[in-house]
């Protein structure tokens, strides 16, 4: 049996997408961030962003835009999102249906902002099922925005949807819709990690996820000039918070985003060492370096493996080897 058969038997796999997703919102800012996606590789993803991130006024002609970027030949990795407007938008369904209906074959997902409760992002689903199907397309996956309270409320039912594969904490939409009764510092660092609603909704975003296998994408950092703060914000999402994913809004972020959530060299020669000798004792019990080792912890390290192979890290042999064995499964 491959790892991934003998380590999550009747178990959910844990989907792992790049640590990074970045918002681009113009067709300067789109065609830049594909240019950089193709120098650097898949190890973070695109959105091209229809609501807060783009100019209104010219909707229909944007959503168009999105699409022809999307069939461009500069998307080669297939890891190119979109976030349409909110449900309620008289613009939501036909974003959708220019969007999905010309490039869902190129579509990494669509982004949900917005969602007041699970219903409604069930609503989204069967509308986004709806074009996707007419263009040859199934389950396309649905990345939901936990900005609004009756999301917040409903976060594990959200991510309990099959369809969804992330979870995105929408911090400034979060904080405004509490009208004054969370200061304005909590939208960045030191606040952001500080208050106990912000808190609160993270952590509940960030369980949510993890309780059904989903990635929790964690908050915009705004300061985009001082690369140290963003490096930070993104270690203690990761460290203190558990979450696996961030966003980006300049192209000055992507990389130390990334390099925070990918797993140290010294992690990734453990994981790849425990778990060939733990593959030579057909996954038993072992014990290294002092440290009985069991399926429990295999599954631990299997996960810095991917999200290794995710970033682009090169793996030593045995690593590399599991991986491959994955691949062939």
């Amino acid at each position: 049996m491959h790892p991934s058969e003998v380590l999550f038997q009747g178990k959910r796999q844990p989907h792992l997408l790049p640590a990074c997703d970045h918002y681009a919102g113009s067709e300067k800012l789109m065609r830049k961030s594909m240019a950089l996606q193709q120098e650097l590789g898949p190890v973070f993803d695109i959105t091209f962003d229809c609501e807060d991130g783009a100019a209104a006024g010219n909707e229909e002609a944007h959503a168009q835009l999105v699409a022809q970027l999307l069939l461009d030949e500069a998307n080669q990795h297939g890891r190119i999102g979109a976030r349409v407007h909110d449900l309620h938008s008289p613009h939501f369904e036909r974003d959708v249906e220019i969007i999905v209906g010309a490039a869902a074959h190129k579509l990494a997902y669509i982004v949900l902002p917005k969602p007041e409760n699970a219903q409604e992002v069930m609503r989204a689903i069967d509308i986004v099922n709806k074009h996707a199907a007419k263009a040859g397309r199934a389950d396309l996956p649905l990345h939901v925005l936990i900005e609004t309270h009756g999301a917040l409320r409903e976060a594990f039912e959200i991510a309990a949807l099959p369809q969804v594969e992330c979870l995105s904490f929408g911090i400034m939409d979060f904080v405004s819709a509490h009208h004054g009764a969370i200061p304005a510092n909590a939208m960045r660092t030191p606040g952001q990690f500080a208050h106990p609603l912000v808190v609160r909704a993270k952590l509940e975003i960030a369980a949510a996820c993890h309780a059904h296998g989903k990635t929790p994408s964690h908050n915009v950092t705004t300061e985009i000039k001082d690369s140290a703060v963003v490096a930070t914000d993104a270690q203690r999402a990761a460290a203190e918070f558990g979450y696996t994913r961030m966003w980006s809004i300049h192209p000055s972020q992507i990389k130390p985003i990334v390099k925070a959530f990918t797993p140290r060299a010294s992690e990734v020669n453990e994981a790849a060492a425990i778990l060939h000798e733990a593959e030579k004792a057909q996954w038993g019990p072992i014990s290294m370096h002092g440290r009985l080792h069991d399926r429990a912890s295999y599954r631990y390290y299997w996960t810095v493996l991917q999200r290794a192979r995710l970033a682009g890290l090169p793996l030593p042999e045995a690593g590399a080897a599991l991986m491959n064995e994955q691949g062939a499964s």
